[in-house]
Formats: structure tokens, sequence, C-alpha cells
């Protein structure tokens, strides 16, 4: 809190920047004596500026050297900036213009240039930029000023978590610091000195290496930082504060030592050691798999509990979301070590892509996350399994990223135009982006694709670049033209993949080989229904599709099969189409005496491309192919088929045919002693229901939630000596490993979905007697969710248990409100509620909002789509309340809503309102503006 004094002082620059927010004034300007103001209509709708990649302009002025003074105050911090600026020179002929410096809640303390004090003429201040006039070709600007890091609950900029200042820039940040061109294309040298009290600050950190540190008067002291490494200043990075360090080191493939150091919160070291594990692997593998070398002589982590994203790849400084970095056995599930190893492999996997080459604007996100992630998910293939990672990545495109390119928030992995750029941190630009990545890897194979990574690196090291710089690196090295590729990264939507498949002839041939050829024609057609059209019968241009192909004889063996026009008989080949209808002419090679033998199609191998796949195999190739698919993708996919066509159909319920084919179905499947339990626990799941509402275009979500009940229940009753006999098979094994446990824990699921009360006690000892997280929280999952256990005191007993044991540890705790949020029973909603007043619940904590109310939202659909209306109204309160508190957490919970226009006539209205009453909110951040509006248009 500031003190009363500063208060007085501060008074009108606090005022006039609340106006500043309150009127959304872009035409006012203030200077260090006069204030100008021009009244605005407020009875008119405001909407923020819109940008387009369209518009893309270099900077006029480039920042080769940027020297940072940060002094640490309790109260506020001082910020004294040194640029040295030149003109661009692509504009050396034309005249000089102002210099526009990005700024927000900024208040300036002082400006010179060329260390000569600027009068009042010389500058301009609004609210969000200062401007000058009058400046020459080169020169150094250095400025200091004023903020407020206690008060900047956005956590963008410079802001206090858990009594530590730290830094989050990307994308927009680095203006809540200083006065900035605050763009990704300006690579600067950094020199940076931070000083603070040492006793409350004894640690005080930047990127790069350290240079000195001295103790001054008053109990203060300061370091000093350089990177040496041209860098944008969304890469930016502080840290000060008290933590505990673990140390470690790796040795380079040129022999370089290279320092390592993970910092956390006092009294979690314990938990860090599988976090510095993880770096040193992933160190190894990126020199084994693309020759890359860490550049710097210290690399440091630090893990803060306030945080909006995962982590932040900041050169040499990465800063985490705790979530990220803390985990042992006791305290974090297997899934939640897989996703610390994974997320600490793609923040030093960015050291190179996108740091070392960024993005030239950041319409090209995709250039450095979408790579980043096929990088990050090749490594979670080579440390996991290979095929439930596969299935985890293509699990996240189906229930969310199709969802997205099937509503109003669809763009493009390269988008065309954005208000916020927060919002354009989704899975589109990741996921997607890292599927258009692996497309490229699978037509050029693991060889063409190195070099195309080795000439992309020898180009452009240093510099900012463009997915285009990328994709004609992949072109040189490969000698190929993909002009029709680049669909890709222009167009939004779900392509949409019909194939037939035919029998041309049957040759016999005579000789050694007793063999016939067989010729048939595979025929595919590809359409895309952009959803950001009016029109619905626009269809968007081809895309190339490679398409990984195999036919497979009824046992499940494959059978040899070669296009035309090659030469050599394949088990799998790779059909690439590039036009809206095309065919494919195969040969097949089967033995003469099987000439009349039946094959089922085995299509988009391993999900060779991001699209829907459309062809009609009926109920006995889908079980056949679950059964024996040599792919374990598509035999997992061909159940999850199987199971969607069972829940979308148009009858209101599943017939008792269906019901025993997919029983059938899971006991050859759990039966079959040759398939890894990591498989068979994804294999035995339903598809989620947010991927069944991303299939279709309209959906009657009461007879879809009915439905999907049926089907689980009916499944847990049929197979219950199973799943009882499976649960206690795994229940006392020594060194189970996670498929052990999913496989185990997924069938005391269905036990208690079964109803019976006498397994209720199985997951009650299991939560009081588990050695490990993974198992612990499975079973307070399955109690909370439980109908058997209803309103009961017995339900209330085990919620308490967990929370008097892991009271003190705040990761598990949010996996405490999770299993409370995500129970899909009537009074879900009001427990919900009341755990907004929780004393372990903060709303400015983005882990608690994610743990809480996105979860409900996002994982309770039954109850969040209640037909009375009060999850959406809850949702929508939620949103009102982080506007003022964290809008970027406020527009991801906004993104429920954008599907409503699948929904019945009364949700739609009831959404509709919601999103009227959000927009009607005053003072409404540009970042859920931008979500709501696109909603409410749809």
């Amino acid at each position: 809190m500031l003190q009363n004094k500063l208060e007085e002082q501060n008074a009108f620059y606090l005022a006039f920047q609340d106006l500043t927010v309150r009127f959304l004034a872009t035409n006012f300007a203030i200077t260090s004596s006069k204030l100008y103001f021009y009244m605005i209509d407020l009875n008119q709708p405001r909407t923020p500026p819109i940008k387009y990649r369209k518009d893309y302009r270099p900077s006029d002025y480039l920042i080769t050297k940027t020297q940072l003074n940060f002094q640490l105050f309790d109260e506020y911090v001082l910020v004294t900036s040194e640029l040295k600026i030149h003109r661009n020179p692509i504009y050396n002929n034309q005249p000089l213009v102002d210099l526009c410096l990005d700024g927000i809640q900024l208040q300036l303390v002082s400006i010179k240039v060329d260390n000569k004090i600027l009068s009042e003429q010389d500058y301009v201040i609004t609210k969000d930029q200062l401007v000058l006039s009058k400046v020459n070709k080169s020169f150094i600007l250095t400025t200091e000023v004023k903020i407020y890091p206690a008060r900047n609950t956005s956590l963008e900029g410079l802001y206090l978590s858990n009594g530590k200042f730290c830094t989050q820039c990307e994308a927009e940040g680095f203006r809540k610091i200083t006065y900035y061109v605050d763009r990704p294309e300006i690579m600067s040298e950094f020199f940076v000195s931070i000083e603070a009290d040492q006793s409350n600050f004894p640690l005080l950190l930047s990127n790069g290496n350290p240079t000195s540190s001295m103790n001054l008067e008053n109990n203060r002291h300061i370091a000093h930082w350089h990177d040496p490494f041209p860098k944008p200043s969304y890469l930016f990075a502080l840290v000060a504060g008290d933590l505990d360090c673990l140390q470690d080191k790796f040795i380079t493939m040129s022999n370089r030592k290279v320092i390592l150091k993970l910092f956390v919160d006092r009294g979690k070291l314990d938990q860090c050691r599988f976090a510095m594990d993880s770096l040193i692997e992933a160190m190894k593998w990126d020199e084994q798999r693309f020759g890359r070398e860490y550049d710097l002589d210290l690399y440091m982590i630090v893990a803060v509990s306030d945080f909006n994203m995962g982590a932040m790849e900041n050169k040499g400084l990465n800063i985490f979301n705790t979530a990220f970095v803390l985990a042992n056995k006791k305290s974090a599930t297997d899934s939640d070590f897989e996703n610390v190893e994974r997320v600490i492999a793609h923040e030093y996997f960015h050291n190179w892509t996108g740091n070392r080459i960024t993005c030239r604007d950041w319409f090209q996100l995709s250039l450095k996350e979408g790579l980043t992630v096929f990088r990050d998910q090749k490594f979670s293939e080579t440390m996991q399994s290979e095929v439930v990672e596969r299935i985890n990545q293509v699990k996240i495109i189906r229930s969310a990223q199709f969802a997205e390119d099937s509503g109003p928030m669809a763009h493009p992995i390269r988008p065309d135009s954005y208000i916020e750029m927060n919002n354009f941190y989704t899975v589109t630009v990741y996921n997607k982006g890292a599927e258009v990545i692996r497309m490229m890897h699978t037509l050029v194979g693991e060889d063409g694709f190195r070099k195309g990574m080795d000439l992309y690196f020898d180009r452009f090291d240093g510099q900012a670049v463009t997915c285009e710089d990328f994709i004609q690196s992949m072109e040189s090295a490969n000698g190929v033209d993909w002009t029709l590729f680049r669909n890709w990264y222009s167009q939004s939507g779900t392509p949409k993949l019909k194939a037939e498949l035919k029998t041309v002839t049957k040759n016999s041939r005579k000789g050694l080989d007793s063999s016939s050829n067989t010729k048939i024609i595979i025929s595919f057609s590809q359409t895309c229904p952009s959803a950001n059209t009016n029109s619905k019968d626009y269809d968007s241009k081809p895309y190339m599709i490679p398409i990984r192909t195999s036919l497979l004889h009824l046992d499940g063996s494959l059978i040899e099969i070669k296009q035309a026009s090659k030469e050599k008989w394949q088990q799998e080949i790779l059909l690439i189409l590039t036009d809206y209808h095309q065919e494919f002419e195969l040969e097949i090679n089967v033995p003469a005496e099987a000439e009349n033998c039946s094959y089922i199609p085995s299509l988009l191998r391993n999900f060779s491309a991001p699209v829907k796949l459309e062809y009609d195999y009926n109920i006995d190739q889908l079980t056949r192919l679950f059964a024996h698919d040599t792919d374990p993708f598509n035999r997992w996919d061909a159940g999850q088929t199987l199971m969607t066509r069972m829940l979308l159909s148009e009858s209101p319920t599943i017939s008792k045919k269906e019901l025993a084919g997919i029983v059938l179905a899971f006991q050859n499947l759990l039966n079959n002693s040759s398939l890894d339990n990591a498989l068979k626990a994804l294999a035995i799941q339903l598809p989620s229901l947010s991927s069944l509402i991303g299939e279709v275009d309209s959906v009657d979500l009461d007879e879809l939630f009915s439905k999907h009940r049926q089907l689980k229940e009916f499944l847990s009753i049929e197979l219950q000596e199973q799943w009882l006999s499976m649960f206690n098979r795994y229940k006392n094994k020594q060194r189970a490993n996670s498929g052990d446990r999913n496989l185990k824990n997924s069938a005391l699921s269905y036990l208690l979905i079964a109803g019976e009360t006498e397994h209720i006690s199985l997951a009650v000892e299991q939560q009081k007697y588990a050695s490990n997280m993974t198992d612990e929280i499975a079973a307070l999952q399955i109690i909370c969710g439980s109908e058997l256990l209803s309103s009961t005191e017995l339900r209330a007993k085990q919620i308490d248990r967990f929370l008097q044991k892991w009271k003190n540890e705040d990761l598990v705790l949010d996996k405490w409100f999770t299993a409370q949020a995500l129970q899909d029973t009537p009074e879900a909603l009001e427990n919900v509620k009341s755990l907004l007043s929780h004393e372990n619940f903060s709303i400015t904590n983005p882990n608690k909002v994610r743990a809480l109310i996105s979860s409900f939202a996002a994982g309770n659909a039954p109850q969040f789509h209640c037909a009375t209306g009060t999850g959406y109204d809850f949702i929508t309160r939620q949103v009102i309340r982080l506007n003022e508190v964290n809008a970027q957490m406020g527009a991801r919970l906004v993104k429920q809503f954008s599907q409503w226009r699948k929904f019945d006539e009364k949700r739609q209205a009831l959404i509709k309102d919601c999103l009227e009453q959000i927009l009607a909110v005053e003072n409404l951040s540009p970042d859920i503006f931008e979500v709501a509006s696109k909603s409410l248009k749809g």
C-alpha cells in the first residue's frame, strides 16, 4: 500500500490514469504542465483498433543498445532506461518522422536526449505512447519512470508474486516497464542493473551473464547483467527475491561447461530434481537431434506462483509457473511429471527457435511456437510412450482446436488481424501450427527435415523473420515447391477429407511368386468451409495433405501395396493430395489363392494431417481395426469413431446391437496381453464431450449428455467383472508404471459408475493409503463425481481429509479445487460458488482460476450447460470480475461461450444475453471485448 504522502504526490497522475482507462480516450495528450483533452461521445460504443498483417511496416527507428537501471522499493520502482537509437537505414532517403515509444501506466519522471533535458514542446504523452518530435538520425534517449508492481494484477510487465519481483513481457508487457519501441523485430543488446534491499531481495537476476555486484549504503545492493545476444524486449526478464537454488552443470558437445540454476520458493528444493534432470535431457536431445548447442555459460529457471502462462523462454532466464517445475512422487501425478518434462524442454528449445531466431511481428507467432511445440512433442515421444504421446496430442487438436476452427474465433495459424495479441496464444497457433510442421517432416522425411532446419539456422541466426522464411528454407534444402502447402498458413477452418475405395481389376500372375495383383482406385475429396465467412458455399483453396495409407486383411495383417507408377512394394505408402478431388491407382500384392480376400483401408495413419476424415466404414470394419490395426493411433481412433457414431447418431438412445458391439470390442482390447496398458487406458475412455460438440454443426446437448451417461453406465455394468479383476490386478503391483495406474484408475471409475455400494470402499481405501499423487487424486475425483456419494457425509469427509493433508501445498490444492469443479452432480455449481470464498482460493492467482472456474466451464459440460442457464450466469459474473483483475484470464473464460450457435434456441438466448452483458461492462478490456464481440457475431 502507498503511504499517504506518496498518495498525495501522485493524486493527479493516478486520477488522470484512471480517466484514460474509463473513457478509452485516444485523442488526448498530456505534457509535464499541460493537459489536452477532447470530449468524446460516451454514448457511442468504441471498438478498439484492429491490427492487420497487411499493414506491417518496418520500424522507423532501431535500438542497438539498451541500458536499464531498476531501483526496487516496497511501494514503487524507478526505471531508468538509456537507449541508443538510430534511424532505420531503409528510410535514410526519407524525411525524419516522430519517434513513437510504447508505454502504458508509466509515470514519467524525466526525459533527456543526448543528455539534454527536453522541454514540454518536444514530446507528447498519450495513454499508450510517448511521442518525440525533432529527433536526429542517431541519438541516445534517457527516460526515468515510476511504476507500481504491487498493483499490477494483470501479471504483465513487472509485478509482485509471493514477495518476489518478476516479469512477463510477451507479448506486449515490456511497455508496462519503460518507454520502448516494443516490437519483436527490434533486437538490442541489453545491459541491466538492479538495486534493492539486500535483506528482502538477496537475489537479483536478469538475462545473460552476471558482470559484477556490490553492496551499497542503507543495506542495499546492486547487481549488473549483460546479455551479449541481441534480443527483442519481449524476451527481457528480471527476478528479485529470496529463493532457494538447485545447481547443476551440463557439458556441451563442444566441451563447454554450462552452469544450471533452478530457483524456487524456500522449502521447495525437494520438488526440483526432476525438472533439473528434464533440462539436462532436453539439452542432450537438442544437440543429438538438431545439432543445437546452448550458447551462454549460465542457464537459469525461476518458478513463480502467479503466472498467466505455463512458462516464458526469456534468454538465459526462463520464468516458469510453479506448476511446471515442482514435482515429486508424493505431490505430483504422472501427468504432472510429463508436463514438467515437456514444458522444461519447450522453453529450452526456444533458445534457438524463438530467441536466436525470433518473429518479425506477432502475426508470425506460430513461426516460433508451432515449431517449438513440434520439437517438444518429438522430445516427449522419445522420453515417453510414442503412441500415447501422439494420441494425447491429437486429443487436444480434436477437442479444442477443431472447436476453435469451427467457431467465431477461427483464424489461420498465421492470423491476418487481431485486436489484442494475448488472445492469439491459441491451440490453433500452437498445436495446429505443430501439426503443420509435422506434415513438413512427413513430406521430406527425417533427413530432409534436418537439412531444412540446418539451413534455417544458418540463414537467419540473430534475425527476426517470418513463416515464409521457414518454408523457403525447407524448400531450398530439399528441392521442392510448396506453393500449395502455404495455404495451411493463410486459411482458417478444418479441412474435411472424404475417401472412397473401389476395385478396378484382379489379374493373376503365374510364376514363382504365385501372387495376384489387384488394382484399386482410392479417391479423396477435400472441402473446408470457413467459419468466418457469411457464405455457406464458400470453400478455401485446396491444401497439400499427406495421407499415410495401408490396407489390412481381416485378421489385421498388412497387405503389400504400391502406387501404379512406383516400383517398390510397401506395407504403408504416402499419398499426397494436392487438389479438391484426386484419384490414386494402387496395386495390391496378395497370394494367388487369396484373390477374393477382403481388405480394410487404414487411412491417415498416425494422424498424418489435421483434418476430419470421412470414410464409410461399417461397424464390423471399425471393430476389426479397433482389434487389429498395426498403427496404434488408428487402432485407438477406430474405437473412438465407433463410440462417436453411437453418441452423435440421430437416435435419442443407443441400440442394443451397438452396445453389444462396443462391449465385445472392449473385451477384446482388455484381454489382449500384447497391448500396452497406457494404450488400453486411453482406448477405454469415451470421446470427450468437447470433442463431440466440436464434431458437428448443431447438437442436442441434453440428448448428447444422456447418451454419454448411458454408454458409460452400460459399459460399467456389463464389464463389471473385468473392471474389478483389472483393479485388483494392479492395486498392489510392485513397480507399477503410469500405464498400470491409468488402467487401474479407469477401472475404479467404471466400478463406481456401476452403482454398487460395495465398490465405494475401494476408492476410499485408495485415497487413504495411496503412495503416490496419481492414485490419491484419482480416488478423490472418483468420489467427488460419484452419484452414489452425492451430498453424503462420506464424500464431505474425504474432501476434507485431502484438504487437511495438503493444505500447505498450493499446487496440490489446485487439484482439490478441480476435483470438485468437475463433479457431474446437481450441486456442483453451488459447491464451486462456495469455494470462491475459500481461504485457499484467490481470484488474482491464475492457477486458482484455472483450477476452479475454468475447470468447471471447460471440463464439466453437463453442469456448465445446465438448461436453466445458471452455469452461464456464473461464468459471466466471473468474467466481469476478472475484467478488473486479469483481463487475459477473463478473455479465456469468454471462449467457453463461442460455440453457442450450435445449441438449442433456449441456450442460444441465454448465452447471447450473457455476451451482451459482458459487452455492456464499463471499461471493458480489449482482451475480453475482442472475444465477446466475435462470439456474439458468431
